[in-house]
């Protein structure tokens, strides 16, 4: 049997712990967990939610021992796995904020039925393509009456602030959540509004109440809970804060008016036949064979996604631009792709690395889940000159994932390219088709290579080079 790996996050909660034996997903539970786990499982939201995929699948297994060396462990439990694991500072506005709509369903559904959730984390929430699914089984745990809502205030730091700081300040949350784990502190959000905003829905309650709060017991030797019990704190109160920010949340909305790439579709330069015969070499490749793990990078409005998605078990879609990955996952939410595409905002220059304790807590993207085929279509360009990644380093690195690629160069002839080109010079950069074909050359084998646009993009499918 292979050696268990424990998953780092985990570390956190005494009660349970995920682990890994090959591609398989376990946790194990101390006999609280268990009881919770009874009680969880007996109850009718849990059901249908899961009938729905809004919580992950999960069964008890007695066939599947917990790791050795503990024997506090009482039970243990299988998970469905999720195809790729994400971070809530990859995702766009619409995804935190179907995933703050889901952590307080289930918040309102357990507290329905006597149970209610230790804490309330984007990182409990995971995908299945466009479809938000919780995972933290763990979380799940009896109602005691008279206890407050323990995840009120991770709620508001890691879901609330930052879909207000997007929604009425237009300021993105990506770098502050991968800043800080915890979040944005209420201290910290309302050092950044106007007088104004304070009559924006959800400011004073939700954060002038609270940071100031925050500072009152900051130090304190106070005991808050007792003080909350002593003052009639029940269940009832919880749910209606519970319902007020889930109007709040649904209500929130961010319609920027443009972005760098947001109107890519109507001025990437192809006339009609260049962008068909594009399509067809892109389509004659994703149709060579099915492919377990597509990678779109720059993936913009998600056409060769959508497309991918035809021969591929899951797609990841992915680009810098925030309104272009917004407003793909959007348009996907309600169609039948939707489980098998999952949009993520990566900047490829500066991907997510590993962070929390140690490094290990949330992975590297590259470590999550390698592509068998990867997609770079009109991207080398602005990562080679705009970004100033050398075209030799970004070939090597796109071969080191170990995928087949099918990739787009725009010579120096291209307009565009001259535009980014104008105060560069493509020989100084050294990027020119030359180079590129002897990058290719030097990393993949068997390769494709077709002329488009007048022969100002080439394009390239290539086979990575197998161990022999």
């Amino acid at each position: 049997m292979s050696t268990p790996q424990y998953d780092p996050g985990s570390f956190r909660d005494p009660d349970t712990r995920v682990f890994r034996r090959g591609n398989t997903v376990y946790r194990c539970l101390t006999h609280h967990a268990l009881t919770d786990w009874e009680q969880l499982v007996a109850t009718d939201f849990y059901r249908r939610l899961v009938d729905t995929k809004r919580i992950i699948p999960t069964s008890r297994v007695t066939d599947v021992s917990p790791p050795a060396g503990n024997h506090r462990w009482s039970a243990t439990l299988k998970h469905d796995t999720v195809p790729v694991i994400s971070y809530p500072y990859e995702w766009s506005f619409a995804m935190l904020r179907d995933a703050a709509t889901l952590q307080l369903e289930l918040t309102e559904a357990a507290l329905d039925e006597g149970m209610t959730l230790k804490d309330a984390t984007p990182y409990n929430v995971q995908w299945l393509g466009a479809q938000p699914t919780f995972i933290d089984i763990g979380s799940f745990t009896s109602y005691e009456a008279g206890e407050p809502w323990a995840g009120y205030r991770q709620f508001c730091e890691l879901f609330l602030y930052p879909l207000l700081l997007q929604s009425y300040k237009d300021v993105s949350f990506h770098p502050w959540l991968r800043g800080r784990l915890e979040g944005i502190s209420a201290a910290d959000l309302r050092a950044l509004l106007s007088a104004r905003d304070y009559l924006r829905p959800g400011i004073l309650t939700h954060v002038f109440l609270q940071s100031t709060a925050q500072a009152r017991y900051e130090g304190s030797v106070r005991n808050i809970k007792a003080d909350l019990q002593a003052a009639g704190f029940n269940e009832h109160l919880i749910r209606h804060n519970v319902k007020g920010l889930r109007r709040l949340v649904e209500r929130l909305r961010w319609s920027p008016a443009s972005s760098t790439w947001s109107d890519y579709s109507e001025t990437h330069g192809y006339d009609a036949e260049a962008q068909q015969r594009k399509t067809a070499f892109v389509e004659h490749a994703l149709s060579s064979r099915r492919w377990r793990l597509v990678w779109d990078l720059g993936c913009n409005t998600g056409t060769y996604a959508r497309l991918a998605c035809q021969h591929a078990d899951y797609v990841v879609a992915m680009d810098a631009d925030h309104v272009v990955i917004d407003r793909f996952y959007r348009s996907i939410a309600d169609t039948t792709t939707r489980s098998r595409i999952l949009p993520l905002v990566c900047d490829l220059a500066d991907p997510s690395p590993g962070l929390g304790w140690r490094g290990r807590e949330r992975h590297p993207l590259l470590h999550r889940a390698r592509p068998d085929l990867i997609l770079c279509l009109a991207l080398v360009h602005h990562l080679v000159i705009s970004r100033h990644i050398p075209l030799v380093e970004l070939i090597e690195w796109l071969a080191g994932l170990g995928a087949d690629l099918v990739i787009e160069f725009v010579t120096t002839d291209d307009p565009k390219v001259q535009h980014l080109l104008r105060h560069r010079s493509g020989h100084d950069i050294k990027y020119s088709a030359s180079v590129m074909d002897t990058a290719m050359a030097n990393s993949f084998e068997e390769i494709h290579s077709e002329p488009i646009a007048d022969g100002t993009r080439i394009l390239y499918h290539a086979s990575h080079r197998r161990t022999r």
